[in-house]
């Protein structure tokens, strides 16, 4: 039974180091003693075998034991192969983290990292040191990608409960309940990594700090709790519903009251391009000076893309004959497929594409339609079966 209640967690998890704990057993004596009392009305201890422990029930909940019953040996170990690998900047940050967990001081660091500044290798190098000294470090992402590529990584809304709608709420708190197993997850945690935190809403942060502070009973930042922050505001910014670039900003975490309280500190070596390659060192500076704002901009305030990195396509005929040039041929070559893609910045434009690309295949076409209706039989009137047909929300595939 033990081994069935480790095995969920490992699958609900997502990775494998996992092990065993008392709490497992404990959990375990708990069903067992569960099923004796319901057959034969008698307790464990009563029919001569170990009680289980019913005290702080929460304890002994799955949010716990995930955070409790990772593989320290296995985890050391794995810090001890990657901690001489980190650079001088990551070490730095490295040694900042542990040096704020050894003395449980609290505060919050923001790590500036440009993509490929090996970012999540620190993180889940820190995440390894500390839930190897068997200690709770929770690790978050706003989004779901992100937090894919963190060990034991969760999404920012799942882990912490942070409201979804934060635009219409100027004192937001999560949604996390005293005597709770998460309450007690962030009253045990030492730190907490957020990552992609550039790309969340400033509402979100300042809903955690208020909750943090209510269930840790604690008025410091982030109710005293180390909290790592990680992103890079040259990126994705939160998005605003219909909102124009001053709305961007002013929802971004740099224009929260928290921020003043905040410490950065820097990634600047790019660990993908340590091939010596001078033209990708060229490209990477140039993503920098249009992310810090340095490259020239047109009279619309748009960008000019330089013709050293990128060729101009005039029409998008031929922007797809330079990307899918003889589709006809290559169609069932699926390495082929694999190493070229379109992107776009609305699912608008994405079907354009996707459209015209898809009339190019010499294949016989097969054509699926939805199948819409008014759950509401008194609403079918008001919303007939071809103005729902016409609806495209970004959700749900298309109807054709």
């Amino acid at each position: 039974m033990s081994e069935d209640i480790l095995n969920k967690l490992r699958a609900e998890n997502r990775h494998f180091v996992l092990n065993y704990t008392d709490s497992i057993y404990n959990e375990a004596l708990i069903k067992i003693e569960d099923k004796v009392l319901q057959m034969i009305g008698k307790s464990l201890s009563e029919v001569g075998m170990l009680s289980p422990s019913r005290q702080h029930a929460h304890n002994m909940s799955r949010e716990i034991l995930r955070e409790l019953t990772y593989d320290s040996d296995l985890l050391l170990n794995f810090v001890t192969q990657r901690e001489p690998l980190l650079n001088t900047d990551q070490q730095a940050i490295y040694r900042e983290v542990l040096r704020l967990y050894r003395k449980s001081e609290g505060g919050v660091i923001f790590i500036d990292a440009p993509g490929g500044t090996g970012k999540t290798f620190l993180i889940n190098v820190l995440l390894a040191k500390i839930r190897g000294e068997r200690n709770i470090a929770l690790a978050v992402a706003t989004s779901g990608i992100a937090a894919t590529l963190m060990i034991g990584g969760q999404t920012a809304h799942s882990m912490l409960q942070i409201p979804i709608d934060l635009l219409h709420n100027e004192m937001p708190v999560c949604n996390i309940k005293k005597g709770s197993a998460k309450a007690y997850v962030l009253q045990e945690a030492k730190v907490l990594f957020w990552d992609e935190i550039s790309m969340m809403h400033k509402h979100g942060l300042e809903a955690v700090n208020r909750t943090l502070q209510d269930l840790r009973g604690n008025k410091d930042l982030m109710g005293g709790l180390i909290v790592v922050l990680a992103g890079d505001f040259r990126q994705t910014l939160p998005v605003i519903p219909r909102g124009t670039m001053a709305d961007e900003i002013k929802a971004c975490l740099k224009s929260s009251y928290l921020w003043k309280q905040v410490k950065v500190m820097k990634l600047t070596t790019n660990m993908r391009i340590q091939n010596n390659c001078q033209n990708s060192q060229r490209f990477s500076d140039y993503l920098l000076k249009i992310g810090d704002g340095q490259e020239a901009t047109t009279e619309n305030g748009k960008i000019r893309l330089s013709n050293e990195f990128c060729k101009i396509c005039p029409t998008l005929e031929n922007l797809i004959n330079q990307v899918y040039p003889d589709i006809t041929l290559n169609i069932q070559n699926i390495q082929w497929l694999q190493e070229r893609a379109i992107l776009a910045p609305l699912n608008e434009k994405v079907k354009e594409i996707n459209f015209t690309v898809q009339e190019k295949v010499p294949t016989a076409a097969r054509t699926y339609y939805s199948i819409d209706k008014c759950l509401n039989d008194e609403e079918a009137t008001s919303y007939p079966v071809e103005f729902l047909n016409s609806l495209n929300p970004s959700c749900i595939p298309l109807h054709r």
